[in-house]
């Protein structure tokens, strides 16, 4: 069976050795050992050690990593001390604003016998969702897109929530023309407003994100709850499939529904992403 579309990534600070290792444990489907923003400039070199010995092993889940911002002074020594480790499943990469960036850091964490650590792109401001299909392409391995939602409130003036909603569009559009997948939702702050998460969880899903970051092992719960299908979508998803083994081009069902071949191919990726969770 095909390894599980990722739902849940739980983020963690570098410099939390002891936090890191419950969080490998908390269920989520990816760890993300943020050591940018979720940590002091006078931990970021104790942050990156810290990574970098945890991860010399492979851990029990998949963990990406974030890095320091591409045009600053980190960054340089995060790729070397984290890119080439056996522990790590991906590299994300923060406040990206051109096909360049994706492309100097692909060449740069390429190890000597060839290819990159799967590299995610982190849209966080007018200029980066301006260059969005081109940074979505800009490099084999660039693997993923989403948008860092807090820096992009912040650059863009929103106030309101709907602001966001042209610019969410925008990135998830970026990713399926470019053949990724679909972008993962930004993490929602409030770790005690789980209603209010799985409302906005929701409305990601209406938008066509799938799946969503954390801040908190209890909003993983909420997130793969939003984003799995409902017993009634599967259902319908099974009967759209079953009258597809029998019939060509548009399809008549017993309730007098007509569906087309586009459909039929959202009903099986619809049962696929239900029985990957269940395997």
């Amino acid at each position: 069976m095909t390894a599980p579309h990722p739902l849940t990534w739980l983020y963690v600070p570098g410099d939390r050795p002891g936090v890191v290792a419950k969080a490998l444990l908390a269920g989520a489907d990816v760890v993300i050992v943020d050591l940018e923003d979720a940590v002091a400039p006078d931990r970021k070199e104790y942050a990156r050690s810290a990574t970098a010995e945890l991860l010399a092993e492979p851990p029990p889940v998949p963990v990406h990593v974030r890095v320091n911002a591409l045009d600053g002074p980190l960054a340089e020594a995060d790729l070397r001390a984290i890119a080439p480790l056996p522990g790590v499943a991906g590299l994300r990469l923060p406040k990206v604003t051109s096909r360049g960036d994706v492309v100097r850091v692909a060449e740069r964490a390429a190890p000597a016998d060839g290819g990159a650590p799967a590299l995610h792109a982190l849209i966080e401001s007018a200029l980066g969702l301006e260059h969005a299909f081109a940074i979505a392409t800009a490099h084999p391995a660039l693997h993923g897109l989403s948008i860092g939602e807090a820096d992009l409130r912040a650059d863009l003036g929103v106030r309101e929530e709907v602001g966001l909603d042209w610019a969410r569009s925008r990135v998830v559009v970026a990713a399926r023309a470019a053949g990724l997948a679909p972008p993962a939702q930004s993490v929602h702050p409030d770790i005690r407003d789980l209603e209010g998460l799985a409302a906005s969880c929701a409305r990601g899903r209406a938008l066509g994100f799938l799946g969503r970051a954390a801040i908190h092992p209890r909003q993983l719960p909420v997130i793969e709850r939003a984003y799995l299908p409902t017993p009634e979508e599967v259902e319908r998803a099974e009967e759209i499939t079953k009258a597809a083994t029998t019939d060509e081009g548009a399809l008549a069902l017993p309730d007098g529904r007509f569906v087309d071949r586009a459909v039929v191919e959202g009903a099986r990726r619809t049962l696929a992403l239900s029985l990957s969770r269940r395997g």
